[in-house]
């Protein structure tokens, strides 16, 4: 019998979430059980007779991918996340033709290759957010050599990504620039986190006194804002790379490109081997998320409060202590 997990959704387009039965398929032979306590890291429970990577009792994450088609170029290749049959963790098909509900639930059955294994000194609620936010970072400044010790870096935007990436800065041992709009975050970016510098893209001058300064640009924001202004930031040969995702299309004068041939790219989460090696890199170099932990009977609350942006910088759901006692008091 399929076993059913107790999970939060959104059954309208209010984005209410509130409880729900979730039924997960029953472990396969290449599949892994995890217990979720938090979203989406656990232990793993039971393991299909193929299995081979991960026991009972292992502590284990999984990201924004459960399955691809396993035997394309990409996936051949490591990179997982550009297979044309990808499934994502949140409202996909899987290949036994089930909804994929996420990480909102009390366990999760995932094939054992989109499985990551937490270094013990990972904490599991610090380290979640990782396997999204800290792939997202990490895998653009792994491809375009941003992480070269004594380069200099730029994050535009310090929020949930972008925090996570003046960390992976420090630790590759780059100078890390901030830029932001908000003159607020100035001490935190340079006191807290440890960036360097800190530039408000509102102020020409500082922006002047940037010019031509970096070797390449992490752009993590989501709001539309010309490029101009950010790509002139960078030196000959620079490199920014979007993260964040605007809803319109950006702004990018042609010569901002041509002059001091400067490239613009994406950049699109990680694949699985990436995603181990960023996990395990950050456990040796103390990177974790900013995070603040909350219960299940709060998440509604909490998403107002992250469409205010007043969170710094991720929420974690503390599923395995209260996620049960919410479902039960509706």
């Amino acid at each position: 019998m399929a076993p059913t997990a107790v999970g939060l959704a959104a059954r309208d387009s209010s984005g209410h979430l509130s409880p729900f039965a979730i039924s997960r398929r029953s472990t396969g032979d290449d599949d892994v059980a995890i217990k979720i306590l938090h979203e989406i890291a656990g232990v793993v429970t039971e393991v299909g007779k193929n299995v081979t990577r991960f026991k009972a009792g292992d502590r284990v994450g999984v990201g924004c991918m459960v399955n691809s088609c396993r035997s394309c170029e990409s996936c051949n290749n490591g990179l997982e996340n550009h297979c044309p049959e990808v499934v994502f963790t949140y409202n996909s098909v899987d290949k036994d033709g089930a909804v994929t509900y996420g990480g909102y639930s009390s366990m999760v059955v995932v094939h054992e290759r989109f499985v990551v294994m937490f270094p013990e000194v990972m904490p599991l609620d610090a380290g979640a957010s990782l396997l999204c936010a800290g792939i997202t970072v990490y895998t653009p400044m792994k491809y375009h050599g941003l992480n070269t010790p004594g380069k200099h870096v730029g994050v535009l935007g310090l929020g949930g990504l972008g925090h996570v990436a003046v960390k992976f800065a420090r630790a590759f041992g780059m100078k890390v620039t901030v830029i932001s709009t908000s003159p607020g975050k100035k001490r935190e970016a340079l006191e807290r986190l440890g960036a360097d510098a800190f530039v408000v893209s509102s102020s020409a001058e500082e922006m002047e006194a940037a010019r031509s300064t970096m070797d390449g640009v992490i752009n993590t924001v989501s709001a539309n804002t010309p490029m101009a202004p950010y790509l002139a930031l960078l030196k000959p040969n620079g490199k920014m790379i979007l993260v964040g995702l605007p809803e319109n299309p950006l702004e990018v004068p042609p010569f901002s490109l041509v002059h001091g041939n400067r490239t613009l790219a994406g950049s699109n989460i990680g694949g699985m081997a990436d995603t181990q090696e960023m996990i395990e890199l950050a456990a040796k170099h103390g990177v974790t998320a900013d995070i603040e932990v909350i219960g299940a009977d709060y998440v509604n609350t909490a998403m107002e409060r992250l469409a205010k942006g007043e969170v710094r910088y991720r929420f974690v759901i503390d599923v395995g202590n209260t996620l049960h006692a919410a479902a039960a008091a509706e």
